[in-house]
This record gives structure tokens, sequence and C-alpha cells, in this order.
């Protein structure tokens, strides 16, 4: 099989100019890089130009779903922004060519249910649904991301989010998992990975601590066995974070250096290590 697709996610860049991203991945051996879903931080054309110029592609874009962008939640206003959030970040996959958006049916630090459980389900259904029917029609895929339980109460699990994915009729959709989330929530992240089989289209890598692979004790060999025993084809984007309650705000700070040239460097060749013992 094919060497694995490796992205980085740029959320810790914030702040970097966009030629100094893109520099920095493929010096480092990327294929791709992750953007914020901050369609205003971006030139699109910029991204296209610079993305070429360097030989990387954009993989995805990571939504940022925040308390007014809530597709289940029982304000109509807010999940009307929800939608609308959706629809401009579909046309930015589109605009800087990347296949996948990620997608939370909830927003995170929401910690119970604002409305009875079963209609905030139909709402979250019912507006993934629009969503993903309109990042079809831009050539979009979505992926169905579970959250960890100390950031949302709504889909934790990949079964979780495979159960709300089979209420859907859309042809571009699967599931996101991010190991950080697993790392917390799955008995075994390589079986989860496995049950979900050809229904995951996304992957966030990180250590149990979201740091660079090899500096926490997730064991990565059996996680990249399975997703090439699955055939997934999709990439393995790197979703480093700093460990505070605040991590936006110290990447704003300039206070993670480490995830920039360091951890960039360290976690494609860990794995790239690990993937040549592969069977």
């Amino acid at each position: 099989m094919s060497p694995f697709k490796y992205s980085y996610n740029a959320i810790v860049f914030t702040g970097e100019d966009f030629t100094t991203q893109a520099r920095r991945l493929s010096r480092f051996g990327y294929d791709a890089i992750e953007l914020v879903g901050e369609p205003d931080w971006y030139d699109f054309a910029e991204v296209r130009q610079v993305c070429a110029d360097f030989g990387i592609v954009v993989s995805s874009i990571c939504s940022m779903f925040s308390t007014e962008r809530d597709l289940s939640h029982p304000d109509v206003e807010r999940r009307r922004k929800g939608v609308d959030y959706c629809r401009e970040i579909a046309d930015m996959a589109a605009e800087v060519g990347a296949p996948i958006m990620i997608a939370a049916p909830s927003v995170w630090n929401k910690m119970h249910p604002l409305a009875p459980l079963d209609q905030e389900r139909e709402l979250a259904v019912e507006n993934l649904q629009t969503a993903g029917e309109y990042a079809n029609s831009v050539g979009v895929g979505i992926a169905i991301e579970p959250w960890n339980r100390y950031e949302t109460y709504f889909i934790n699990r990949l079964d979780q989010a495979l159960e709300l994915l089979a209420e859907l009729d859309l042809s571009n959709a699967g599931v996101h998992g991010d190991m950080f989330h697993m790392a917390i929530e799955e008995g075994s992240i390589a079986e989860a990975y496995a049950r979900a089989g050809k229904h995951l289209t996304h992957t966030h890598i990180a250590d149990s601590n979201r740091a660079a692979p090899g500096t926490g004790n997730s064991d990565f060999k059996p996680v990249l066995q399975t997703l090439r025993d699955i055939g997934f084809d999709g990439y393995l984007t790197m979703e480093l974070l700093p460990a505070t309650a605040d991590p936006f705000g110290w990447v704003k700070e300039g206070r993670a250096e480490e995830f920039k040239d360091s951890y960039a460097e360290q976690s494609i060749a860990y794995l790239k290590r690990i993937e040549q013992e592969l069977s």
C-alpha cells in the first residue's frame, strides 16, 4: 500500500504569515496543511499560490464551532448561524481545494442539553443534513467529529458519530477520529478506527498529552496498522495544542513555539519510522 499522507493543523501557527507556514511543512516533508475554519484569516488566492509554490495542498478545514454557531441549539438564530457558518466553510474548502471540512454537531463547552435530548439530536441531524447537502453541491465532504466528555455532553465516541451518520442521507459524509479525544473516551483507539472502517474519512493525530507523537503514552503502531488495514486514504493530520486551559490564548501570545518547527519535524519523523515497521 502507498505511504500515508501527512498534514498539520495550522492553529498553532496563528499569527504567522502563510508563506512561513507552508515553507515549514514542505521542508519537513508534509503533503498538506489543515487550515483553521476562519475564512477571514486567509486570502484564498494567496493560499492556492503559496501551496503550489511549496508543493503542498490543503487537506481539510478545521471548523470552529463557537457558542453562536450551534447546529443543535434550541434557538433558531444560533442554528441558522451554525448552518450559515458551515456554508462559509464549505465555500472556503472549495476555494482552496480542500476535500474535507470537519463538522461538529454541537459546540465546545456545552455540558448539558438546552432542550430535551431527543430534540437536540433531531436538530443536529436536520442541520448536518442541510450543511452536508450544501457542501456536496460545491464538491466538499464533511466529517463528523466527536469530542471528549470534558468539552461537550453530545457525541463523545466514534460509535456515537457513526449512529448519527446513519441518520443522514448524504453521500459525502463520514466520521472524524481525533486521537486526543479518543484517548479519553475509547477503550482502544485502533479498535474504534477498525469499527469505523470505510466511514472514517479524516483523522487528527496527537499523543495522549496533545503534543507531538512520541511525547506521551499513546501506542501509535496498532493505530497506524489499523489505518493501513482498513485502507484509510485520508490524511494523518497533526492537531497539537499546548497543555493549558486556554490553548488558543497561549498560541496567540507566542507561548507555544515548540509546536512550530520542533513538533512539526518530530511528529512526521516519528510516524514515518513506525510506518516502516508495519506489515
